[in-house]
């Protein structure tokens, strides 16, 4: 099986501060969503990437933030296992950034030799 990484990807807006409750039941979505690619044996690894970031440029150029010159922010990741990019995609089709108008993109990694 080969390794894809699917970067989670949306525009972030001026939508109030969701309630305690809204954020458990995205919580819930987002850990069934990720529990059902382990139930699969297809799970490889996941993180969230917080808000703070630099952005290191040609000649030492450093500048605050992550997204400072793009609309869309990634806010996270996930690896997976399957034989090909077709079946990962499907994977990512049940994925809850889907339901706030973000969108994943599927890509597969490269092994580096030494």
């Amino acid at each position: 099986m080969k390794e894809f990484m699917m970067i989670f990807r949306h525009e972030p807006n001026n939508s109030p501060q969701p309630s305690p409750e809204q954020m458990q039941a995205s919580i819930k979505q987002w850990q069934d969503w990720i529990g059902g690619i382990a139930a699969q044996g297809k799970f490889v690894s996941t993180n969230r990437l917080g808000f703070q970031g630099k952005t290191l440029k040609p000649g030492n150029v450093v500048t605050d933030g992550p997204y400072a010159e793009v609309k869309e922010i990634v806010g996270g990741y996930i690896i997976v296992k399957s034989d090909a990019i077709e079946d990962a995609v499907e994977l990512a089709t049940g994925c809850p950034i889907l339901q706030v108008g973000g969108h994943v993109e599927v890509r597969d990694i490269m092994e580096i030799k030494k």
